[in-house]
């Protein structure tokens, strides 16, 4: 579902209006696909204070870009764990993204 889709949904919801119907040609890999995306950016924002503390090899590293580059490690990290099975949240998202689809 696309992030405008799920917005106007709790929009809907939040104002008592109905909820808007969901494209039911929508594939299953991209379901799941969804579901793993966000699995991906969960795991990364629960791995970033694990790495906060630590401090670089001031010989090779430090500085600004060397936090900018553990971001997208920490973010390659989430999607590398969420592919290989992940924690079970894009299960979840998953199961209930095909909910919503069989209500309408």
């Amino acid at each position: 579902m696309e992030p405008s889709a799920l917005l106007n949904a709790q929009a809907s919801l939040n104002t008592g209006r109905a909820l808007p119907t969901i494209n039911k040609t929508a594939s299953l890999q991209k379901i799941k696909e969804t579901a793993e995306d966000f699995e991906a950016v969960f795991i990364s924002q629960m791995l970033k204070p694990m790495f906060e503390g630590i401090k670089s090899d001031t010989m090779f590293g430090g500085g600004q870009a060397e936090d900018m580059w553990r971001s997208q490690m920490m973010d390659e990290y989430g999607k590398t764990i969420a592919k290989s099975g992940g924690i079970g949240i894009a299960k979840a998202v998953m199961g209930e993204m095909l909910k919503l689809q069989e209500i309408n």
